[in-house]
């Protein structure tokens, strides 16, 4: 028997070799983005679908699955030239492994594919460390970030155990849920981008971020940081803003039993240096601001119809992610919990009304020799006691941890 792999090699082989059946359908579609790369992206992501929808979905994975990919090379000088490079290759990491992934995060391919290529993704101004470029996709719904060989690297070492965990927890954990990883040919320049589910609502706004590690060495945020219009602040300004996060008993429980299991689990892979993300939506606040936001989300789903009809594939009507939107317009601080996955509300007795939005984030740092080298140097200028945030797995996970129960009301 032919195993996933290379049935979907044949599969992809035999469709890269009959590329002008590719054109012809392609009309449907144009991948109009201001940047050649996400318009490979848009193109990539549909191609990719498309092929995944006919290979049939394993019983169970394969270890070569975790070392599987899919390529496609494109020599076309007239196709949609004015948005397409006429030159690009495409390549998916593991496409049968991130399906699963799809699938255990309860994400339907459809609206996945939709997500990423109805409209091109949006520019965030929020830099990730060392630069990160990110873009979210036009409907919020999931981030592209731009990643190094070396994170691409990191992601095969521990996708089967990530894997694994998120079978045994069944999706539920604060851990980024990855969704893709591709790596973009073009003019010779490679770029691997990673796709993972928003952390913040796709529907209300964040009006507060924090990064934070539990270390309090250099954790502030820059005067730089601090000019932008949604500044990322970190421990310290946390500590000095006073800001504490209210949740009732049992969300704390359910919490911190994710929280644990998480940081355990990254600091057996020997991983470090991840942060929490905390997004605060003051319910308040987005009340006010909500009145052009209505019609925003109408004409969202006004378009949503239309181009379904056109032919693009909408998400069927009983799709998860269909079900509240059509049922009951959501009202202030609602959220779906099937889609805003990383949402708790503030608890009764809280100074004012929000909703958190928190996940673990930038989790593909191993303790290597640089990180111990920069341990190192900074115990020397900063002393052996001191709140350094380059300590080894096992004392990050645990620091992160305990300093994570103290900001919880």
């Amino acid at each position: 028997i032919a195993s996933p792999t290379s049935s979907l090699a044949s599969a992809i082989a035999s469709k890269t070799k009959t590329k002008k059946k590719h054109f012809v359908s392609q009309k449907v579609k144009l991948f109009r983005a201001s940047d050649p790369l996400l318009s490979v992206l848009m193109w990539g992501v549909n191609h990719s679908i498309n092929e995944l929808s006919h290979i049939q979905i394993p019983v169970m994975l394969m270890p070569d699955d975790f070392k599987a990919n899919s390529k496609i090379k494109v020599d076309n000088h007239l196709f949609n030239k004015e948005n397409m490079p006429s030159h690009f290759k495409f390549k998916e990491y593991c496409p049968l492994v991130f399906r699963n992934l799809r699938e255990r995060f309860a994400i339907d391919d459809q609206e996945y594919q939709n997500s990423l290529t109805r409209s091109a993704p949006i520019p965030s101004d929020a830099q990730g460390r060392s630069g990160a470029r990110f873009h979210t996709s036009y409907n919020k719904k999931y981030v592209i970030k731009i990643i190094t060989s070396e994170d691409v690297a990191e992601m095969h070492n521990i996708l089967k155990k990530y894997h694994q965990y998120i079978v045994e927890c069944h999706g539920n954990t604060l851990l980024p849920q990855f969704l893709g990883m591709y790596r973009l040919t073009v003019d010779g320049d490679e770029t691997y981008m990673i796709v993972t589910r928003n952390v913040f609502s796709h529907r209300l706004p964040v009006h507060k971020k924090y990064d934070l590690k539990g270390s309090t060495v250099a954790r502030e945020a820059s005067d730089k940081e601090k000019t932008k219009e949604l500044p990322t602040y970190k421990d310290n300004d946390f500590i000095n803003d006073g800001q504490k996060i209210y949740m009732d008993e049992e969300s704390k429980k359910v919490f911190l039993e994710k929280l644990k299991n998480d940081v355990e689990f990254l600091a057996q892979l020997k991983l470090m240096d991840y942060s929490l993300l905390v997004g605060l939506h003051d319910v308040e606040q987005g009340e006010q601001e909500q009145p052009e936001e209505e019609s925003e989300d109408n004409d969202a789903g006004e378009e949503e119809g239309t181009e379904s009809d056109g032919g693009v594939t909408g998400s069927p009507p009983d799709s998860p992610s269909n079900t509240l939107d059509s049922n009951k317009p959501l009202g202030p601080g609602e959220f779906d919990t099937n889609v805003d996955v990383y949402a708790i509300r503030s608890n009764e007795n809280a100074p004012k009304k929000e909703v958190y939005f928190m996940a673990i984030i930038d989790i593909l740092t191993p303790y290597d020799a640089k990180k111990k080298a920069a341990h190192a140097a900074k115990t020397v200028k900063h002393g052996a006691g001191a709140e350094i945030s380059t300590v080894n797995p096992e004392q990050y996970s645990k620091r992160f941890y305990d300093f994570i129960t103290t900001i919880l009301s």
